[in-house]
């Protein structure tokens, strides 16, 4: 055992060796100031070379007793400490591993249950987060299928008790229960691609694609909704060129599905729905704006959230599945890609996303 002879003034927080060091200088200096007293009182007839060996002595016996001492009893509290804290068992050959006396031991162990513990605070939050999550979701699946179901429910039950027969509502109540099918299928479909992402089970097919083509096409098929709610589809001027990214075509065409049906769906009228372009030297930032509704400050944090909607009556009564930004938020991810959006009320929403650059 090295003996580490740094005296510190600070008695605070000493190591183990600096504390058996100053307890056996102390008992060495009691026991040389007692045998000094007795030659000088009782004429001891030791000699000075030998009155002064003994303290020696027994300061060195005195330390590496106290060393040892410490080493054993430290070693074994914080065996136990780790024995806690731990998830993995301790390997055979740290069992007989010595501590090292000349370290603040106790120091670097509470700092080790410092962080344990907050490790152990974040994990707790976490798995509350995600309960709550489940709770929430499972609310938000059983009232999004609640509601289809009832009204098919209601439909076929009226035409089972004699609606089948009246020929001013026989087809329309099955144009009706056919509508909330095809919105049940919808979400069935849409929480597949979600599962399937989150599990990452899904497989992308990287090609590379002209990013402003794919945005035309999606404008086409949009046309004539976007005419309905007099919303004009545009490119911004000056954000306009095309460039070639790499991704999943048919992918990110679901995300720009997504971003402009909601464009379209909460625009106001006479509004626009427009797209740009920006070269950002490895990638190519996507940016899809409206200047419709816009989204509240509180609202921005979870509209990527399952089943979120800002304005719930109006979301419904306009349709969708309300899984269309999770979904958008999922496929950027597995692309490895940045998702962002800013928005204000009254004044518009702006989606962007970007795509490696080809």
């Amino acid at each position: 055992m090295d003996i580490n002879l740094n005296f510190r003034p600070d008695l605070k927080n000493p190591t183990p060796q600096q504390l058996a060091l100053y307890a056996s200088v102390i008992i060495a200096i009691s026991i040389l100031l007692l045998l000094i007293i007795l030659k000088i009182t009782v004429s001891n007839e030791l000699p000075w070379y030998v009155l002064m060996l003994i303290p020696i002595i027994i300061f060195l016996v005195a330390f590496y007793t106290i060393a040892w001492a410490l080493e054993k009893y430290i070693y074994r509290k914080i065996k136990l400490i780790y024995k806690t804290i731990r998830t993995s068992k301790i390997e055979p050959k740290d069992k007989n591993q010595r501590i090292d006396l000349s370290s603040d031991i106790i120091d670097e162990v509470e700092k080790e249950v410092e962080l344990w513990t907050k490790t152990q605070k974040n994990q707790i939050n976490e798995l509350k987060s995600l309960a709550e999550y489940r709770r929430n979701f499972m609310g938000d699946i059983s009232h999004e299928l609640k509601t289809p179901i009832f009204n098919i429910q209601g439909y076929l039950h009226t035409l089972l008790d004699g609606g089948l027969e009246d020929e001013n509502i026989n087809i329309q109540y099955l144009q009706h229960a056919a509508k909330n099918v095809e919105r049940l299928h919808h979400i069935v479909q849409d929480l597949e691609s979600i599962s399937l992402m989150e599990s990452q089970a899904i497989t992308l097919n990287i090609q590379e694609f002209n990013i402003k083509e794919l945005t035309q096409l999606v404008f086409e098929e949009f046309m004539i909704k976007a005419k309905e709610n007099n919303i004009e589809l545009k490119f911004k001027p000056g954000a306009d060129k095309g460039f070639n990214v790499n991704g999943d075509k048919e992918r990110i065409s679901q995300v720009l599905v997504n971003l402009i049906s909601n464009s379209i769906k909460y625009g106001k009228q006479g509004g626009y729905t427009q797209v740009s372009f920006y070269d950002m030297d490895k990638v190519i930032l996507v940016e899809v704006a409206d200047n419709g509704i816009g989204i509240s400050e509180q609202d921005l944090s979870h509209i990527f959230d399952r089943f979120y909607r800002v304005d719930k009556s109006r979301s419904r009564h306009k349709g969708g599945t309300g899984l269309g930004l999770a979904i958008v938020k999922h496929i950027v991810d597995i692309h490895q890609q940045t998702l962002n959006v800013r928005s204000t009320l009254g004044r518009g929403s702006t989606f962007g996303f970007t795509l490696e650059k080809n």
